[in-house]
């Protein structure tokens, strides 16, 4: 999704507004734009269904309000503004095209404000300027939207009470992906899916879980070291533990059962993730109950976890060494001692040592979330208030170019706290996958609870570790197991309806613990603003950005290895959007035993179908990374600790405030466009050679052809000189017997009643159809006389005298003529005969 970019043109923004204000006589500065036509309708709030046909509406998407005439005040653009049962639509004057800044679905959006802005104005005009109506909405996904109403009418009342109803439903079954159903997403049972990837870790890849398995319990496989326990198939030993874990083989069901008293809500220690060959493991659970006194000790635990050291390969009896991870700052753990919590100690565990990551808890990121956000939308080019960023309008904001002023905004960014949090994870996680890859080590990770800190830290070293997670399928199979298999509470984190009724939905922005940051994106400077907030509230709640801060973290990981992955960072950016609004089941409710007791599988669409399905459609999908090298990076990534200094995320954190800044900082796009236009220069090229092809077996065929043709022309060469050799014999044959012979040649196609099967005459050479008429007669007495042939042939004729004179001159010569006749005959089959027949041989 890519915000459009500010207009130019008649849409100004509020600050040009506020300047003409006092120079207008009419209602006030909200008449100088082009509203469009309000529709009778739209005031009641019941919807006119003017755009229940619209193409950009999803299955079972239906429009709840219509507004007309509203400003997005971020870009000062004007159109309509629709609520539906899924999202807030914005759609562009006259075009009807969505505007995706101004476009956020219901379950994305954290809060919303009317607000009231006073125009400040001369005397004159003091009663004629009505203050303009605002709703702002602050979203989960790094963006503020403010949207302005023409006044005098009733269109922000009717969309905050539509807001109120539909982005707080009550019950998890209002949201819409259960109204959309699973349409052609359709969702495979999870469970088969978690038992998939726990065979592939036990090395038994070729056997494929089936439902089958799962309701006879014969999934239970094993191997050397480790083992699938079905203890919890009923969720009675951990009701936030999946139906399925791996534990070492040496432990029996009994000895777990035991063993998981002693941890924070029964979440004992299991391995997540275990090293082929050498053995060596990431396990994970939640703090130990040492209590106050950090005395508390559990024989079943210490064993449990002392099974994890299992023997180095290749060592006589030694057995690895064992780190104990807590992922809280050290005074954390030990203030959590007084509810009975706390940390392990290194002596009572074999072969141990403790180390603490000083990460710190959801309320910290919360904080530090609502800071980064402020300071983005403060210094984007898509401010929330129109006139306030530092960069917009030819850069009038920046104090008059004082210098310390602009380093003073910049270094905001780190005031927020957002990339040091975002390092802490990074180190952490690079040390855990350090510990395995080169000691062969085994780790415990655990933080109070084992669901927020916990799986940030194990998730992201198996994706440093295993590069199967680093490829679509792997990604997939790792946020199952580790997010929502061992029951990282979505529900509670993202602010969505859980199975009991009650959703975490009063997300207040945090207190003025936020240092200089202003409290309301809509600043005061603008005007006298009064705010009526959706959540008053401002004591503890559950929300948090938890897992969007370990998808930050993977991002992190993509810029230092850019060819490791197989996705690509807009891959991570839909597929947040996707969680955030809810439009698919995957990620609602708290654990894997809620979900099923809803029926998420069976009642919704899966995200992992729809993300696949948009990949179905090219090989050179955006979500695809053009620069996978999977055979360069097909080990571990243990990154220096130089390179884990993070940086914003330009993908998702500068979409909506600087989004040409984000398409720029995307080096895959760019490549993808090259992949493209090398495509296409390859298909033209392909079709040059094919065109080269065909020229040339054209030109064999002509060579062929003319081969023929000389071969055709030497054949009838040879037997025109036979012909003529023939001719002459034959002409000496006939003169030798006193008579000449005389050749006529017609063609047939003169006389149109003849044709060869009438008149079978022979075939001349160039294959028209011929007629030879041959005559034959005899000489004259002079020609005779002057013949020497023919006089031998009157010195030898017995019918004449010694004198010369023919004994019958009446009668005739009937030497001659019998001979006359012979020849006549013989000339009659030669001429029926063709000249291809060779009836005289070659000399």
């Amino acid at each position: 999704m890519t915000p459009p970019r500010p207009p130019s043109g008649r849409a100004r923004s509020l600050r040009d507004y506020s300047s003409e204000s006092e120079k207008m006589d009419g209602t006030g500065s909200w008449d100088t734009l082009e509203w469009t036509k309000l529709d009778s309708a739209s005031g009641s709030g019941s919807g006119s269904g003017s755009f229940s046909n619209l193409s950009c509406l999803l299955e079972s998407e239906r429009v709840i309000v219509e507004g007309y005439g509203v400003v997005l005040i971020n870009t000062d653009e004007a159109g309509t503004l629709l609520v539906t049962n899924f999202r807030i639509l914005f759609l562009s004057e006259g075009t009807r095209k969505v505007i995706p800044l101004g476009t956020i679905p219901l379950a994305t959006i954290e809060k919303f404000n009317k607000m009231v802005l006073k125009v400040q104005s001369s005397p004159r005009q003091s009663d004629k300027n009505p203050p303009r109506r605002l709703l702002q909405v602050t979203g989960k996904d790094m963006r503020i939207i403010v949207y302005g109403f023409r006044p005098r009418t009733k269109q922000r009342r009717n969309v905050f009470d539509a807001l109120l109803k539909c982005s707080k439903p009550e019950r998890v079954w209002d949201l819409y992906t259960f109204a959309c159903g699973p349409s052609k997403f359709g969702n495979t049972n999870p469970k088969e899916r978690l038992l998939n990837e726990y065979f592939r870790l036990l090395g038994r890849s070729s056997i494929r879980a089936s439902m089958d398995m799962i309701e006879d319990g014969s999934f239970t496989l094993f191997n050397e070291l480790w083992r699938i326990s079905d203890l919890n198939s009923n969720y009675n030993l951990c009701q936030t533990y999946p139906f399925a874990f791996m534990v070492p083989k040496s432990i029996r069901d009994e000895e777990l059962l035991q063993a998981c008293s002693f941890r924070a809500r029964c979440r004992l220690p299991v391995i997540t993730w275990c090293q082929p060959g050498s053995g060596a493991v990431i396990a994970r659970s939640s703090q130990p109950l040492v209590g106050l006194m950090m005395n508390m000790r559990s024989n079943l635990d210490e064993k449990l976890v002392a099974a994890f050291c299992s023997q180095l390969p290749g060592a006589k009896g030694e057995r690895r060494k064992l780190y104990i991870a807590d992922a809280r700052p050290r005074k954390n753990a030990l203030a959590n001692g007084a509810m009975g919590g706390g940390s392990e100690s290194s002596s009572n565990y074999f072969q141990s040592e403790i180390v603490f990551f000083g990460i710190d808890n959801i309320h910290a990121m919360r904080e530090s979330f609502s800071r980064v956000r402020d300071y983005l939308d403060m210094h984007g080019t898509t401010s929330s208030d129109g006139r306030s960023s530092f960069l917009r309008h030819g850069g009038w904001t920046w104090g008059g170019g004082n210098l310390s002023s602009m380093s003073a905004s910049v270094s905001l960014l780190g005031d927020s706290g957002w990339l040091i949090h975002i390092q802490s994870v990074l180190a952490g996680a690079a040390w855990i996958a350090a510990r395995v890859a080169m000691e062969s080590a085994s780790v415990l990770v655990h933080c109070s609870d084992g669901w927020d800190r916990t799986t940030q830290l194990v998730s992201l070293a198996c994706l440093l570790l295993d590069p199967y997670y680093r490829t679509f399928a792997g990604f997939q199979a790792l946020v199952e197991k580790d997010w929502l298999a061992f029951g990282h509470p979505f529900s509670d984190r993202v602010g969505m309806p859980n199975i009991s009724g009650s959703g975490n939905f009063d997300l207040p922005r945090q207190s003025s613990s936020a240092g200089s940051f202003p409290s309301s994106p809509v600043r005061q400077s603008s005007g006298s603003a009064a705010s009526q907030s959706s959540s008053s509230s401002h004591g503890h709640n559950n929300y948090s950005p938890i897992f969007m801060q370990w998808i930050d973290s993977v991002s992190q990981l993509m810029r230092m290895y850019p060819c490791a992955f197989e996705f690509s960072p807009t891959f991570l950016v839909d597929f947040m959007d996707c969680l955030l609004s809810c439009r698919f089941g995957n990620f609602l409710c708290n654990s894997e035993k809620e979900r099923e007791q809803c029926g998420i599988a069976d009642a919704c669409g899966c995200l992992w179908a729809y993300l696949t399905d948009l990949r179905s459609f090219s090989a050179t999908h955006v979500h695809c990374n053009p620069f996978y090298d999977p055979l360069k990076y097909d080990g571990p990534l243990l990154p220096p600790a130089a390179s884990l200094a993070p940086t914003l995320w330009p993908q998702f954190h500068l979409r909506w405030a600087c989004p040409e800044e984000a398409k720029a900082a995307d080096i895959g796009v760019q490549c993808r466009a090259m992949t493209v236009k090398y495509s296409e220069m390859q298909k033209e090229k392909e079709a040059a050679e094919r065109r080269v092809d065909e020229i040339s077996f054209a030109m064999e065929s002509l060579s062929a052809e003319l081969l023929r043709e000389r071969h055709l022309s030497w054949v009838a060469r040879e037997s025109a000189n036979r012909a003529t050799k023939e001719y002459a014999a034959l002409t000496r044959a006939v003169q030798s017997l006193g008579c000449k012979i005389n050749f006529t040649t017609s063609d047939v196609e003169d006389d149109p009643r003849s044709s060869l099967e009438n008149n079978p005459r022979r075939r001349n050479r160039h294959g028209n159809n011929s007629d030879v008429s041959v005559s034959i007669s005899l000489m004259s007495e002079e020609n005779t006389s002057g013949n020497p042939i023919g006089r031998v042939c009157e010195a030898l004729c017995p019918l004449r005298t010694r004198e010369g004179v023919c004994r019958w001159p009446e009668v005739g010569c009937a030497h001659v003529g019998s001979q006359f006749v012979g020849l006549k005959a013989n000339f009659d089959a030669f001429d029926r005969l063709a000249i291809y027949d060779s009836y005289f041989q070659p000399e």
